[in-house]
């Protein structure tokens, strides 16, 4: 997880790379200890990353949204853009 002191924000990026040289990418961001901010979407450089959806979870939730990225072959990854 990448870390912000100026802004105490927590930030993780899960990354699925394709052939094409495209992927999919989760990103969750935490402001606090109570919710975390999962964004979902895909990137196909030099494009803009397309959003596909986000919203809020609870930390216990995404811990299981996180098991759920590892069994779809998502891994952890370093910022895209």
């Amino acid at each position: 997880m990448l870390a912000s002191e100026r802004f105490n924000v927590l930030i993780q990026w899960w990354v699925k790379s394709h052939g094409d040289g495209s992927c999919d990418y989760v990103r969750v961001r935490s402001s606090d200890q109570q919710e975390l901010e999962w964004v979902e979407g895909s990137h196909l450089p030099p494009q803009m990353p397309l959003l596909k959806h986000r919203f809020t979870v609870s930390f216990e939730a995404a811990q299981q949204r996180q098991q759920n990225l590892l069994a779809m072959g998502f891994k952890p990854g370093q910022p895209l853009f």
